[in-house]
């Protein structure tokens, strides 16, 4: 039953409730988050640990005039329900629905897209100058979690947001959402106290009027301002963020509206960089997700919530995550150099058994890819193996690393890429739809490319024995099921193979679009390599395959512009080999946020799509005469 939810289209509405009402419309909106993902699936213990939090906001705030940025924004669905969309929940992270992270063309509550972490406090902050300088009245408020803290692009904002610019300061409001701690009654209940007053007119006027007086005797003020810094810091963790130029205050309970609230609508009138610590759990509410947070913290499907996830029945294929993770494992065994690396992604990047296995060698930066990427290359500097196991998607934030400290000295440090290509549901800003494209232009680094579980593998080995930078990208998910060789057998550098042979048109395939371009082969009596490597290209084959046949088809799960397809348009010009070139891949464009193979379909990367986009290229039986039309 949502009774009071019901009756809110949008935060003007919640702001008319009187303030009793607002616990029963956190229960209730607690409840709707639970019941659509559980249909849905997504994001769960973010969300259902920041609905106070989320109210509090809405209901002090005049949202959207006044900006709300949600760091990461995995915890905005409370948001995306009190703001108008309750009724498009069900198409959550759907393809033509909404999206599961904040988007400017999905809302004017929307003010800033996120899904990487760490950007609010830099987003905020260049709004609320741009108010000032507009003369606009308004407050810019950054939502940040406690692991996003950890990423120095947060820390590049705390140093700026903390001085003048041009003698204005910035009304700029960070909240930091700590999930990591629990705070006990007596101790929230002096903080509850603390804060309110700290944040209350009260305590501002007193501290200014007092340090008026004592300005006089230089050294008594010396003396009671070092004694109220100590006194705050005996209660509160915010010496930091003090000296960062923040008023700080807290930590107050991310729970309790009666605490919330107050301090915010204290905040809301001061002027200058203001800092909130609130403390909130994850799963809150829903006894499952509270205590097991990693696993519930997002659900890849439907789920009784009254039941939590279901357990998984009978054998299911192998990912190519765990893949990586045994094969991190038996490499470690055989190779004691290596050591593993990852910015906070031990179980999406399946590490749990490696970091149980080799505790010593396992290092878990935080959320800090460019620091994860200059780390390693410190490593291999002194002779060590490193192997920083990082999303597609994510090391896009640490590339000038790539380049400068890792590339340029022509350090030994290999790179697994997960999650390239299409990644479905969570959408554009994790697609990794560039990998080829960024890391095949910088000199001294490779790409592999592999087709199956098994070749992810070989490709890993191949990767690791070389003295240079390489990347190995893979998908999520699971492959086609091929057999896994137990052993750590590495491929011939810079070769590719012929998969199928066939006459007239040749499709080179990079990674495991090789298994639909194999498909539409059949029908099309096409030869398939499965070329293997972006970088080096087997330029030999190319040549080959080109002077063999009367056009050439390249494909691949990632952007078309610089890809792979168009390394082998470069070998061709460079040969002075003239023959039609047919490039499939991701088109200029966003993906959007879907099923994957309804994405793959819609982008003409399924068997049906790349035998349709060859006849319409070059008809059914390819000539060289057809191909030139």
């Amino acid at each position: 039953m949502t009774n009071v939810l019901n009756t809110i289209q949008s935060p003007a509405d919640l702001r008319r409730l009187p303030r009793a009402e607002l616990p029963q419309v956190a229960r209730e909106l607690r409840d709707y988050v639970l019941n659509t993902v559980s249909q849905t699936g997504g994001h769960l213990g973010s969300n259902l640990g920041t609905v106070e939090l989320t109210v509090a906001l809405h209901y002090v705030f005049n949202t959207p005039n006044d900006r709300l940025v949600w760091d990461v924004g995995h915890q905005t669905y409370p948001h995306k329900v009190l703001t108008g969309r309750r009724d498009r929940m069900h198409t959550l992270r759907q393809l033509g629905g909404i999206g599961g992270f904040p988007r400017r063309d999905e809302s004017e509550y929307d003010s800033f897209g996120t899904a990487h972490s760490s950007t609010s406090i830099s987003a905020a902050l260049g709004m609320a100058l741009a108010s000032k300088l507009k003369g606009e009245d308004r407050k810019a408020v950054a939502i940040i979690g406690d692991g996003a803290m950890t990423a120095g692009m947060a820390f590049e904002a705390l140093n700026n947001a903390g001085v003048s610019h041009a003698g204005v300061n910035a009304d700029i409001l960070v909240i930091l959402n700590d999930n990591d701690m629990s705070i006990s009654p007596p101790v929230g209940a002096l903080n509850k106290y603390l804060a309110r007053l700290m944040s209350g007119n009260f305590y501002a006027t007193a501290r200014e009027g007092v340090k008026g007086v004592l300005k006089v005797a230089p050294p008594l003020f010396e003396l009671a301002r070092r004694f109220e810094e100590h006194a705050k810091g005996m209660v509160v963790p915010g010496t930091i963020f003090e000296e960062f130029g923040f008023n700080y205050v807290g930590p107050i309970d991310g729970h309790d509206l009666d605490s919330l609230i107050p301090t915010l609508e204290n905040l809301r009138s001061k002027r200058g960089p203001q800092f909130l610590h609130v403390v909130t759990k994850k799963g809150y509410g829903y006894k499952l997700a509270e205590a097991d947070p990693v696993k519930y913290h997002a659900a890849s499907g439907k789920f009784n919530p009254a039941e939590g996830f279901p357990k998984a029945t009978g054998p299911s294929k192998t990912t190519f995550t765990q893949v990586f993770g045994q094969w991190l494992c038996d490499m470690a065994e055989a190779d004691e150099r290596l050591v593993g690396i990852t910015p906070a992604m031990r179980e999406g990047s399946g590490m749990v058994e490696f970091h149980k296995r080799f505790p010593n060698r396992y290092h878990d930066v935080g959320i800090a890819e460019q620091h994860a990427v200059t780390f390693a290359a410190g490593m291999a500097c002194e002779g060590v193996k490193p192997v920083v196991a990082i999303y597609s998607t994510f090391l896009q934030r640490g590339y000038d690393q790539l380049i400068h400290d890792v590339a340029l000295q022509n350090l030994p440090v290999v790179f697994a890429l997960d999650r390239a290509g299409l990644v479905g549901a969570d959408g554009p800003t994790h697609a990794g739809a560039y990998d080829i494209a960024y890391v095949r232009c910088i000199p001294n680094c490779s790409m592999l490319t592999p087709s199956d579980e098994n070749e992810c593998r070989q490709a890993l080995t191949t990767a690791f024995r070389q003295n240079h930078p390489v990347a190995v990208r893979y998908p999520r998910g699971a492959g086609v099921g091929a057999e896994i060789e137990t052993g750590l057998t590495a491929w011939p550098w810079g070769k590719g193979v012929v998969r199928r042979q066939g006459s007239r048109t040749a499709i080179l395939a990079f990674g495991t679009i090789l298994h639909p371009a194999l498909a539409a082969a059949q029908n099309l009596d096409a030869t398939v390599a499965d070329m293997r490597f972006a970088k080096p290209l087997d330029e030999a084959l190319v040549q080959e395959l080109a002077r063999s046949h009367d056009a050439i088809v390249t494909v691949e799960e990632g952007c078309i512009m610089g890809g792979a397809g168009s390394a082998v348009l470069e070998c061709l010009a460079a040969a002075g080999i003239t023959v039609p070139v047919l490039q499939l891949g991701l088109p200029d464009e966003f993906s959007e946020h879907g099923d994957p193979a309804k994405l793959l379909s819609n982008y003409g990367l399924d068997a049906a799509g790349i035998e349709a986009s060859i006849r319409q290229r070059f008809g059914s039986r390819p000539t060289l005469a057809a191909a030139n039309g």
